[in-house]
């Protein structure tokens, strides 16, 4: 008899009692392999999963995207990249968090991360739009979903993550995040004008600039966007690996922080130990999802999980949307990365069986991940807001949210009936 549905228990009170996941993923997978193959064996595979991958060569692209957002961050490309958008949107009612929106899809697409992105963006957006009476549940909204384009739009933390787990192609990944990518700016940009409209917010809307001055505002976006290029653009024409991809961003980011004239040793020696303390927390996660890997292989599991996700109908399509609706249940209780570290392992051989594109299950998971970083109790990125505004309360955050999550759900749905807007890119790769 499996003992997985014992494991599995065990793992959900570990993570819902406060344990780091790192820990409760690598204990749950050491005793229940232990439980199936002895004790010797299963410290032995503990061992080798450990050091084995702790030398693996394509597990460098992950500390290096690290860098190449903490010194983006560190260049000051974010108050650049509001500034042009604003810029362009000031005319429209609710310009200043479409431009928000904007610019939170420009600054993840040279970051990589969720909540680094909401935190900068934070700072410097919010006391724009309160100055001109923007709302706070609005202004925060804005910020808040804005910031979860940045575990999509490449480089992706979570999108490596996944390519290691699968065994995927990191750069066909990164490639199949940019049409969603900009869906998403787009579902939240249109989100930010139907709350406009139906709450009938009276807002303030400036002079619309000369075309010659909005252009010209798209000289501060310059150093982001030929940062954006040189790493794509080098994965897409082959002329570097996606782990060389990540040192040649790192270095271009560096390179681009010395330009911004914001370079000082000791910022730059922050930015390396925050990066260093960043690496070495995701790959104790990493390690542990990989020894949990293990447990679930050998349980049974994935065999058993087939059958139960085939119990509403044995369509691919009723197997997918069963997954949707468990992550959308897991989002309620856990955040993202712990929601791909714990599922994609035990999914993904189902996915596959099912004759799903893998690349495109990544793309749909990172998405319906995004949903779970904004929405209650758990929304990672409102806590984030949160942090850095205290005087704005979690449940104005949560109330200005909702017509961003709406768009989310219209964004899943636009890929599970038109998976040609993931795999179109990669598909020419």
């Amino acid at each position: 008899m499996s003992n997985w549905p014992v494991g599995a228990s065990i793992l959900f009170v570990l993570l819902l009692s406060g344990m780091p996941i790192s820990l409760a993923l690598a204990a749950v997978g050491t005793i229940g392999t232990a439980a199936i193959i002895g004790w010797g064996p299963s410290l032995s595979l503990l061992g080798q999963t450990f050091f084995d991958n702790s030398r693996n060569y394509s597990l460098s692209v992950l500390p290096l995207f690290l860098m190449m957002g903490n010194f983006v961050v560190q260049s000051g490309i974010a108050e650049e990249l509001y500034r042009s958008a604003n810029a362009w949107l000031r005319h429209r009612r609710g310009g200043l968090a479409m431009a928000t929106v904007v610019a939170c899809g420009g600054f993840s697409s040279v970051c990589g991360s969720s909540m680094a992105t909401a935190a900068t963006m934070t700072k410097i957006a919010l006391p724009s739009m309160r100055r001109f009476g923007y709302p706070d549940d609005l202004s925060t909204a804005s910020i808040a979903a804005g910031g979860t384009l940045g575990i999509l739009i490449p480089p992706s933390v979570i999108l490596v993550f996944f390519g290691i787990l699968t065994q995927q192609d990191i750069g066909k990944l990164f490639l199949a995040g940019i049409v969603p990518g900009l869906i998403g700016v787009l579902g939240y940009a249109i989100a930010v004008m139907i709350s406009v409209r139906m709450r009938r917010i009276d807002l303030p809307v400036e002079e619309k600039l000369p075309l010659v001055a909005r252009i010209r505002s798209l000289r501060g976006t310059a150093g982001a966007l030929a940062l954006f290029v040189f790493v794509m653009g080098g994965i897409y024409l082959g002329v570097f690996t996606p782990t060389e991809s990540a040192g040649m961003g790192a270095a271009g980011a560096f390179l681009l922080t010395i330009l911004q004239g914001r370079f000082s040793l000791r910022t730059t020696f922050e930015t390396l130990f925050e990066t260093a303390k960043t690496t070495a927390m995701m790959f104790f996660i990493l390690f542990g999802a990989l020894t949990f890997t293990n447990y679930v292989n050998l349980s049974g599991m994935t065999g058993d999980m087939q059958i139960a996700l085939t119990f509403f109908g044995d369509s691919p399509t009723a197997v997918i949307l069963t997954i949707l609706a468990i992550y959308l249940v897991l989002g309620c209780m856990l955040e993202g990365l712990s929601m791909i570290m714990l599922t994609v392992p035990i999914f993904y051989p189902v996915v596959a069986a099912q004759g799903f594109d893998l690349i495109w299950f990544g793309i749909f998971v990172v998405v319906v991940t995004e949903i779970s970083y904004i929405p209650p109790p758990v929304g990672m990125n409102a806590f984030v807001l949160r942090s850095v505004v205290p005087d704005v309360a979690l449940k104005t955050i949560f109330r200005g949210l909702l017509p961003f999550v709406a768009m989310d759900i219209i964004r899943v749905a636009l890929l599970l009936i038109f998976p040609v807007l993931v795999l179109f890119i990669p598909s020419h790769m």
